[in-house]
């Protein structure tokens, strides 16, 4: 078999198992891939199958930026007009942090959603990476930098297709940083996954007041926050009497307030405020690496 009929087959054979057909993860990479979909999904449509898909890119971004995308672009303007186009952008709830898992255990004892893990042991820390995993898809994870103002902000562990990044207490609270390092990782992120966070104390201030900080500004943005941490949000700063009138327990009650929103189902389902800017970003570091 041969060109058309190759292609007659392939279709006759698969409306035969049913006419609903359904592509997880959809994406074309390559003129050889566009022209032959092209061919392939006219074809079934015109068969009166129905095409059910998932992908990180609306039909307009498919293929963009590749070579000969013109040929592409009719298939795109059919995919619009014969199937319903269902953003999840645009959604108010990220699904897979309040679905069900395999072991039913999305809710912890108080109820809340299990984004707030407590606890050493090496199962709290594989439930906590088992998250991390699937809140990226398995893509690849590297480290980047964030220009803030003239200066940079480490991002340790980051999937910048899935706007998912991952740090340490320490990369984020032991370290000098501000109100707008804060903020600029609640713009390009719509989940941050930190780790390590300990108890604290009065004497470690500086770490208080940044975590503080920390949580006001994804907050305000509207991030997914998951945290594994040594104690409970009501028990991680711990002072004495002779404290218990300063500054940092008042702001700190608000924060712990605000932590214990963050793992809420009626915040998870807020949407993401901050900008997709780095979608665009991709875009064009995945054109060059495709140029060269």
């Amino acid at each position: 078999l041969r060109g058309n009929q190759l292609i007659n087959h392939v279709i006759q054979t698969t409306l035969s198992h049913g006419k609903i057909i359904c592509f997880d993860e959809f994406q074309v990479t390559d003129i050889a891939d566009a022209l032959l979909l092209k061919r392939l999904f006219t074809a079934l449509l015109e068969r009166g199958a129905v095409i059910v898909a998932t992908s990180n890119r609306p039909p307009r971004d498919l293929y963009k930026g590749g070579l000969q995308r013109d040929l592409f672009v009719p298939f795109i303007d059919l995919l619009e007009s014969e199937c319903h186009v269902v953003s999840m952008w645009e959604s108010d709830m990220d699904y897979r942090l309040v679905q069900k898992d395999e072991e039913g255990d999305s809710y912890d004892d108080s109820g809340k959603q299990r984004v707030y893990f407590v606890g050493r042991d090496g199962a709290t820390k594989r439930r906590f990476d088992k998250l991390f995993r699937v809140l990226t898809k398995g893509l690849d994870i590297h480290s980047m930098v964030l220009d803030v103002q003239g200066r940079e902000v480490y991002v340790s562990k980051a999937s910048e297709e899935c706007s998912v990044a991952r740090f340490s207490f320490g990369d984020l609270c032991a370290k000098a940083a501000g109100a707008a390092d804060y903020l600029a990782i609640g713009e390009r992120f719509h989940t941050v996954f930190i780790e390590d966070v300990p108890k604290l104390q009065y004497h470690e201030v500086n770490l208080v007041r940044r975590w503080i900080t920390l949580i006001d500004a994804l907050y305000e943005n509207h991030v997914k926050l998951v945290i594994l941490a040594e104690t409970k949000p009501e028990e991680m700063f711990q002072v004495d009497l002779e404290n218990e009138h300063c500054d940092e327990v008042f702001a700190f009650d608000r924060t712990r307030s605000r932590m214990e929103e963050m793992r809420s189902e009626k915040y998870l389902r807020k949407k993401w405020t901050g900008h997709l800017q780095l979608r665009d970003d991709i875009d064009r570091a995945k054109q060059i690496d495709y140029m060269q």
